[in-house]
């Protein structure tokens, strides 16, 4: 029988940002251990904070992570239960290494490590993360003379009063409806919104049970499908807004008071402008695929927006070198500069309850002058050859009048009216089209024509 410590399958685990796979096939804990012995080898760090979702096969890997970091020379320290932003608190606030043991909105068969340095500087492909694979093939490292100790620490409180001193919610009291999907928001938000009190939130609850076999709906409200019950839910309850985490808590989406799903370009715009009142003139950060009204209201307010390409580790990299006081993406991701730069979907969704508890209106009258585009969402379409496709189009658009073309991420197409990106998938043989226009008619032509093109050369 073959080990899950083969390099083929080791080469099949690690991504570019983490490790991910289905369980026992591809990860189990022999995995876990050594990839635990070769994590503190690559970091050089002498103490390590481990977290792991609800997933059945979680604790006993975080508990192999732990035994092989310790067998290294590591002391670690374990937090239990917790999201992956709570994991990211934990490693800034103690200022030691961490690793999370989730596979976030996948299915119920997978599992997966998210690990950090200190102070949660990321640990990709190119910076450290390939390092621990090709270490980890070979059984983890070195055994140290002295093994590290394995001590537990509970830091949901802490974690807790570290979001609400960082947007305290405040003003009139509002009526919220959570969707936990039976993922780790179950865990974090009796813990956050329990602190401001029944007096500033009601909160109404769904499917806060953690259950990694996801019996209600998949945990990863980027697909609309998985919003259907808290769009009824807040429109049952007559709530002000419905907040959807992902499996492990650091994505959220919201939807207003009509039922309505709030872009996540809308979202980063309007803490953008919490943050430039906090922090004037400093720089936003933004996926090449929000809306163009991020910019131009960071610009309006005298910020310097800073477009990059889509992922977190390009995100996280530009806010390091720009020392960027927020940066938000069209997945829901949202990275904070006081969050040791991390993402944090329960930070986002307090900024949110902080403007609208402020704010006079509903939560759609308070969103309204974000809104200054119509977008058409990230549609894919299966292609055998992108870089033809892509080529096809540009011959096409790139030559029409007052059009302007880039390639930081893909293909990037510009006009006053509108833009769209069209862009392969690193994994799949998928095109991903994203288009925006001045109106819903602009953007519903743009998209059908770039359509197809895709799907007519496809």
């Amino acid at each position: 029988m073959s080990s899950t410590l083969d390099p083929a399958n080791l080469a099949a685990v690690f991504k570019a940002y983490d490790v991910r796979g289905t369980v026992p096939d591809q990860l189990d804990e022999e995995l876990a251990r050594a990839v635990g012995r070769a994590f503190v080898h690559v970091v050089g760090e002498s103490h390590v904070v481990v977290g792991h979702d609800m997933r059945p096969t979680s604790p006993g890997m975080a508990g192999a992570f732990a035994d092989g970091a310790a067998e290294a020379g590591a002391d670690v320290t374990m937090i239990g239960l917790a999201s992956t932003d709570q994991l990211y608190f934990a490693s800034g606030h103690l200022g030691v290494a961490g690793a999370m043991f989730t596979a976030s909105h996948n299915p119920a068969a997978y599992n997966g490590i998210k690990m950090c340095r200190a102070a949660a500087v990321p640990l990709g492909g190119d910076t450290g993360l390939t390092a621990v694979r090709d270490l980890a093939a070979a059984g983890g490292g070195a055994l140290a003379a002295v093994a590290g100790s394995i001590s537990s620490h509970d830091v949901l409180e802490a974690y807790a009063a570290h979001l609400l001193g960082l947007a305290p919610v405040e003003g009139r009291r509002l009526k919220v409806v959570v969707d936990a999907g039976n993922g780790m928001a179950g865990h974090t938000a009796p813990a956050v919104f329990g602190r401001l009190g029944t007096d500033r939130v009601e909160v109404v609850p769904l499917y806060f049970e953690l259950d990694g076999s996801f019996p209600n709906h998949e945990a990863n409200p980027i697909d609309p499908e998985n919003l259907r019950d808290l769009q009824a839910a807040v429109l049952a309850e007559g709530a002000d807004v419905g907040l959807a985490f992902d499996g492990d808590a650091d994505r959220c989406f919201l939807v207003d008071e009509r039922g309505a799903l709030v872009p996540p370009s809308t979202l980063t715009a309007l803490i953008a402008e919490r943050e430039l009142a906090r922090h004037p003139g400093s720089t936003v950060i933004h996926n090449l695929i929000t809306s163009r009204a991020v910019p131009e209201l960071v610009t309006e307010l005298g910020g310097v927006p800073v477009r990059t390409r889509v992922g977190h580790s390009f995100i996280k990299a530009t806010m390091a070198e720009t020392d960027a006081v927020f940066g938000g993406e069209h997945s829901g991701h949202f990275y904070f500069r006081d969050f040791w730069r991390a993402d944090s979907g329960m930070l986002a969704a307090l900024h949110a309850l902080a403007a609208l508890a402020e704010h006079g209106g509903t939560l759609s009258t308070l969103l309204a002058p974000y809104e200054r585009y119509r977008l058409s969402g990230e549609i894919n379409s299966t292609v055998q050859d992108a870089p033809g496709v892509v080529a096809a189009i540009e011959r096409d658009w790139g030559a029409r009048p007052g059009v302007g073309t880039d390639h930081l991420d893909g293909l990037t197409v510009s006009h006053e009216d509108w833009t769209f990106n069209v862009r392969s998938s690193n994994t799949e043989p998928l095109l991903r089209l994203n288009a925006e226009g001045k109106d819903e008619e602009t953007m519903a032509r743009v998209r059908d024509e770039v359509l197809s093109t895709i799907r007519g050369t496809a």
